[in-house]
């Protein structure tokens, strides 16, 4: 065979038929109607656990700065989507001319979540030592069930 003849014939050989190609485009198609309904059913569950984060983030960030500035810093829920962390210079428990506030929306990354302190608590007041005024308990709730995040005495802050 000459060497002309060997180059066309490992042409001809190259490439997918129309056959192979509707297989293969048929299994993708079964695999993806299988996953997508359970991605999208797994949806709530993780923002769930994103929010519940991000919550917990932000009360060991006030402990942490309570430590750092030697200043107490309560965490106060204004409403069911946003809280508060106040930076309280003179330990009124309210805002005054010294004193800053961040805030924090949870719902602007988890829009069907909403947060609940647990009823007649105390706001989570960091003080400098890192311990905190009283056991405070804050649940995060969304189609997937709630989760709990307590702050305790000591100024430990655990998911549950």
């Amino acid at each position: 065979m000459t060497r002309r003849k060997q180059v066309h014939k490992y042409f001809d050989q190259c490439g997918f038929t129309l056959a192979e190609l509707l297989v293969g485009c048929a299994l993708f198609g079964i695999v993806a109607a299988i996953a997508v309904p359970r991605f999208i059913a797994s949806q709530p569950g993780l923002r769930l656990n994103g929010a519940t984060r991000d919550v917990y983030a932000q009360l060991m960030r006030a402990r942490g700065l309570a430590v750092e500035e030697n200043n107490n810093y309560v965490v106060s829920f204004p409403n069911n989507h946003t809280l508060s962390i106040l930076d309280d210079n003179d330990n009124s428990g309210t805002t005054t001319a010294g004193d800053s506030t961040t805030t924090v929306d949870i719902q602007l990354n988890y829009p069907d979540i909403t947060i609940s302190k647990g009823g007649g608590q105390p706001d989570p007041t960091f003080l400098p030592r890192g311990t905190t005024q009283g056991n405070t308990t804050i649940t995060v709730t969304n189609s997937a069930g709630s989760r709990t995040i307590s702050v305790n005495i000591t100024g430990v802050v655990k998911i549950n």
